[in-house]
């Protein structure tokens, strides 16, 4: 072929691009484009830090292309409109991308591939989002699987492709062709608000740097230090996985070069608890692609049953960062301020809204995808639903965090809480993950009045925890009867 569209979404790379590579193999040329599509553009859930982090993400990729004599194409209208009529424009005989698996993503390439098809036109999709696709990993019974652990033995047991190699001599073709030097192309947006910057800046660059410095040696206690959210020992590649500007597959192939280069056992199962990462984002994306309706209602119709109080105040003082309880405030106001939080604070906070406010996870999962840099509808909804006991794990309800527990186990110190909660910084160990519990003389000593420089929690814990139990209970009991 003489002309191909690659279409970018979600990989904004020139390594390891399944897309692109196909693209630059069938063809003399090939024309990078983004489509400002409307639809996710001013979708309420999809606003704020994430769009902006995508704009300068398509920025750092338009000065990759330079390098090469290339540009970023942007346009903007519904990919089934603008697609085709770009190939007319410009004398393409197709477009090639890589495939996607919300429910939206699913619905806008069929009428992509219907309107291209309808005039003659290539539609080529790529598997590129993960390492194996959703359908690619069966149980013995040939249905998709329900539960994680036997997912991830069948998804190891699986050979994986290797990365594709993307040479300089291939990536001439994207430089334009002299009759379309002037092709028009829409300015990149600005965000509302300035992307903020907590891990490194947008780019591929950045994310195989990151990848570099992780693998070199922090991987080999990721075990360890992973679940410790005031200190920095997870790779942090979430916002760049989302918007592929790095692939899976480089991280997982990083990571068996660290396993080989592991210098005991201890260091090889940190690299494995890190690649276990890896699968369960892939198990998340097969549970949504098996039931995309779990993307906004419960994946068991049976939780439906759960009589959620959803009290106004509570979610307004936990989207507030304002709960009492300093680990969850703090990972509120980190999430407000940066638009990423540790894995760990994530569970916390979602245990805490479910389970001690008794609030629907689609408060949770809503607020999430408004501020989260990383926010992606399978990992978000599937982390949430987990949480909450809807989703995928057999019995789960029961399972419900101790705010104050959980942020000594993992901040002993309070750092994390010192960090995000300036009020409390002067508090000592022994108070700073309850300050409730001093007394008068001990709040005037340390200079944190409760109620005045610090709220009282909102809640008790324990009263709380037994109200999400017996809630549970009588879900279960209502959905066994019916």
């Amino acid at each position: 072929m003489t002309r191909l569209i690659w279409w970018l979404r979600r990989d904004l790379r020139l390594n390891d691009n399944a897309a692109l590579h196909y693209a630059l193999t069938h063809a003399e040329h090939v024309i990078p484009v983004f489509i400002l599509d409307a639809t996710l553009l001013n979708a309420e859930r999809l606003r704020g830090a994430r769009l902006a982090w995508l704009f300068d993400g398509l920025r750092a990729l338009d000065s990759d292309l330079a390098r090469y004599g290339a540009r970023l194409i942007v346009r903007e209208g519904a990919p089934a409109d603008m697609l085709p009529a770009l190939c007319a424009e410009i004398g393409a005989e197709g477009v090639v991308f890589n495939r996607d698996y919300s429910p939206y993503a699913v619905k806008r390439d069929s009428a992509v591939q219907k309107a291209l098809r309808e005039r003659g036109l290539l539609a080529h999709s790529c598997a590129d989002l993960l390492i194996h696709e959703p359908h690619e990993v069966p149980s013995k019974s040939g249905k998709p699987y329900d539960v994680y652990s036997p997912f991830r033995r069948a998804w190891e047991a699986l050979p994986k492709p290797e990365p594709y190699v993307i040479t300089d001599a291939l990536r001439a073709k994207l430089r334009l062709p002299d009759d379309l030097a002037h092709l028009p192309s829409a300015p990149i947006p600005t965000g509302a608000q300035p992307a903020p910057q907590p891990i490194g800046a947008p780019g591929e660059a950045e994310a195989l740097r990151r990848l570099d410095a992780f693998i070199a040696a922090p991987i080999y206690r990721y075990h360890e230090r992973r679940d410790l959210h005031g200190e920095d020992g997870t790779s942090a590649l979430s916002p760049y996985l989302r918007f592929g500007m790095i692939s899976a597959r480089t991280c997982y192939h990083a990571a068996l070069k660290a396993r080989a280069a592991a210098p005991d056992e201890s260091a090889r199962k940190g690299v494995d608890v890190w690649i276990s990462e890896l699968v369960w984002r892939e198990f998340n994306y097969q549970v949504l692609a098996r039931y995309p309706h779990s993307a906004r209602r419960n994946l068991r119709p049976a939780h439906d049953a759960i009589q959620w109080e959803d009290n106004p105040a509570y979610l307004a003082a936990w989207r507030e960062g304002r709960t009492g309880y300093p680990v969850v405030d703090a990972a509120i106001r980190q999430l407000l301020q940066t638009g990423w939080i540790h894995n760990r604070a994530r569970m916390i906070v979602a245990s805490f809204l479910c389970k001690d406010l008794l609030c629907d996870w689609r408060h949770g999962e809503r607020f999430f995808m408004q501020h989260l840099l990383d926010g992606d509808v399978a990992n978000n909804v599937g982390g949430w639903q987990w949480t909450a006991g809807t989703g995928t794990d057999a019995a789960p309800y029961f399972r419900i965090f101790n705010p104050i527990a959980q942020s000594e186990k993992f901040d002993p110190q309070g750092n994390y809480i010192r960090r995000w909660l300036p009020e409390l910084a002067n508090l000592p160990a022994k108070f700073i993950h309850a300050p409730f519990t001093m007394s008068a003389a001990e709040q005037r000593h340390f200079g944190v009045l409760i109620g005045r420089d610090y709220p009282p929690p909102i809640v008790d814990h324990e009263m709380q925890r037994e109200k999400a139990l017996r809630m549970y209970a009588a879900a279960r009991q209502k959905r066994d009867s019916a």
